[in-house]
């Protein structure tokens, strides 16, 4: 099971090193990892996705809550929340295939953020889903370079 972790932690160096170690020696691959600093510059939110069962990731929730730097540690994962990623597309775009790359990125609500004279630079943010399914109709135009951020997420509401 997929679960999504968010991890207030001091904004000092050599923190983020200390919470993935702890996955990693306790065996969780971290599939996505993004970290910034909060509205408090002396605090950061590092969010993971990390795969494993429920009882070893409370144990490591426990941990975690046990190093001193870490300020508070929520599984999101059954909450509800709002999560994004961002991805950077760049397509090879031919002058007939233009208007077609336009028209798929303005149904995703994305912005072309760079043109050039033989491709299209795509700035789409929404769930892993949503940038999945544009990547792939994106493809067959020719995919030349991709990026995307680690997820970020934020429970709704008053907490």
């Amino acid at each position: 099971m997929k679960h999504t972790v968010s991890v207030l932690v001091a904004n000092e160096s050599g923190v983020l090193v200390r919470i993935s170690s702890l996955f990693s020696r306790r065996g969780f691959n971290i599939e996505s990892l993004s970290v910034a600093k909060t509205d408090n510059d002396e605090i950061s939110r590092i969010t993971l996705v990390v795969e494993g069962n429920d009882r070893v990731l409370e144990q490591l929730i426990k941990q975690l809550n046990k190093l001193i730097v870490v300020h508070k540690v929520s599984d999101l994962t059954k909450e509800s929340v709002v999560s994004r990623g961002l991805a950077l597309i760049k397509v090879k775009a031919t002058v007939t295939a233009r208007s077609e790359i336009m028209q798929i990125v303005d149904i995703f609500r994305g912005k072309i953020v760079d043109v050039a004279s033989n491709s299209i630079m795509v700035e789409i943010t929404g769930n892993e889903d949503k940038i999945t399914a544009i990547e792939e109709l994106l493809r067959p135009f020719g995919i030349k370079e991709l990026v995307r951020t680690g997820k970020i997420a934020m429970a709704r509401g008053k907490k």
